[in-house]
């Protein structure tokens, strides 16, 4: 998902994704640890992915402070 589309998101949507995310992550860590994982390097794109959903949050959490 390009940034783009992660700005068109409402916060709702955001925050679900970013918890289905973690969850993903977490889920793809405890398989590497089990069995190899066939591309380690979703874990790696899953946690950038989680950055950039946070990013956001919080730019909507500053962007509504300045506001008030």
């Amino acid at each position: 998902m390009k940034n783009s589309e992660i700005k068109e998101l409402t916060t709702k949507e955001l925050i679900e994704r970013l918890d289905n995310e973690q969850t993903n992550r977490v889920s793809l860590r405890m398989n590497h640890k089990v069995t190899d994982l066939e591309n380690p390097q979703q874990i790696t794109e899953s946690k950038r992915f989680i950055a950039r959903l946070k990013t956001e949050l919080r730019k909507r959490e500053l962007n509504e402070n300045k506001s008030n």
